[in-house]
């Protein structure tokens, strides 16, 4: 059963892809809990579905698009969806968690009404949605790649700035940190990160691999840099796991590996609370 990860090359996409993803997703969430934006990825995740949707759509009514992947409208619209976000926030000063609802609000609708335009869903959105191991194609892989290399290079050198932005704004600009920019390409990245990784994950679940490793980790870091390293390990647990059990059994890919999230957040605070006890 392993040798069929290296014979075939879906999966052997897939499971790079889930490498990646594992990798990339917890970094980014860690920031973004610190910053109390844990549903930011919800907001563009919907955005990003849209996106897709628009893609399949121009696909089928005109032909200059039909060779174009329906991943790249996705992360079109996920970056143009984090901007607007961004701007929100500065409209909201005293209210800033009220730009997600209303992203995630215009997202489904603007879904829905395209859906309705094409008549419907099909096999593929249904693998944009909620992930699937045979849909993951060299392209895919490529565009993830490159994603979590920007990202990589972003935390790399802009660690300080992104961690101070992060726990005081208002410090890290009197600072003289460049906070504005560093949002809007914090944004950009979070927004290229949902929407790379929708095929593995699928778009409505993946703001549970960038929260949810980050919640485990909570409970047992001691310092920022632990949290985000217990994240990727706990991440990739459940990547690597999940795949392996979605192509075992034949489930969809996203709710597998999202369940095995869950399955170690619930081990991590069972084994806390069996600690505490304890002493």
């Amino acid at each position: 059963m392993l040798a069929d990860w290296w014979q075939y090359d879906f999966l052997r996409y897939t499971l790079l892809s889930g490498v990646l993803i594992g990798l990339i997703c917890p970094i980014l969430g860690t920031f973004l809990i610190v910053r109390r934006l844990s549903m930011m990825a919800d907001g563009l995740s919907h955005v990003t579905l849209s996106g897709v949707a628009a893609g399949m759509l121009l696909s089928k009514k005109v032909a200059l698009f039909q060779a174009v992947n329906p991943l790249f409208f996705g992360m079109l619209f996920s970056v143009a969806g984090s901007l607007f976000i961004e701007r929100l926030r500065k409209v909201y000063k005293s209210y800033q968690d009220l730009a997600i609802p209303i992203i995630i609000s215009g997202g489904l609708g603007l879904f829905t009404v395209l859906i309705s335009i094409a008549k419907g869903f099909n096999a593929d959105l249904y693998s944009y949605l909620f992930g699937k191991i045979v849909a993951v194609t060299k392209d895919d892989l490529y565009a993830l790649i490159g994603v979590a290399a920007v990202v990589l290079v972003t935390v790399f050198l802009l660690y300080k700035e992104l961690f101070a932005v992060s726990f005081d704004e208002e410090f890290a600009r009197v600072s003289g940190v460049a906070r504005r920019s560093i949002n809007l390409w914090f944004m950009v990245l979070v927004a290229l990160t949902i929407a790379a990784s929708m095929r593995i994950v699928g778009v409505l679940l993946i703001s549970a691999l960038i929260t949810i490793p980050v919640a485990a980790s909570l409970q047992i870091a001691g310092s920022f840099r632990q949290t985000i390293l217990y994240a990727i390990v706990f991440a990739e647990m459940s990547v690597l796991v999940g795949l392996y059990l979605a192509y075992l059994l034949d489930w969809a890919s996203g709710g597998t590996i999202v369940l095995m999230a869950v399955l170690i957040l619930v081990a991590v605070l069972g084994v806390k609370r069996l600690r505490a006890a304890l002493r």
